[in-house]
């Protein structure tokens, strides 16, 4: 990979007087650590247990992600 892609820009934050670029590749890995931390803490808390968590996930991934030949067909007029 390039460097230039390896920088590639999602946003651009201020803090202070200073703008800061943030690429996607830090804002994918900021989300994952605060998904993680929030997992982490609901089942300390007993909100849910990881298995609930997995079977939920599950359904997410049935109910979103088809296969082109499980979506209903598209109106084409």
């Amino acid at each position: 990979m390039t460097e230039e892609k390896d920088r590639r820009v999602a946003l651009k934050i201020m803090m202070g007087d200073k703008e800061r670029e943030v690429t996607f590749d830090e804002l994918c890995l900021s989300n994952n650590l605060a998904q993680e931390a929030l997992v982490r803490l609901l089942v300390k808390k007993k909100t849910f247990k990881p298995e609930e968590l997995a079977q939920e996930i599950g359904q997410v991934r049935k109910d979103r992600y088809r296969a082109p030949k499980d979506l209903p067909p598209q109106d084409r007029s």
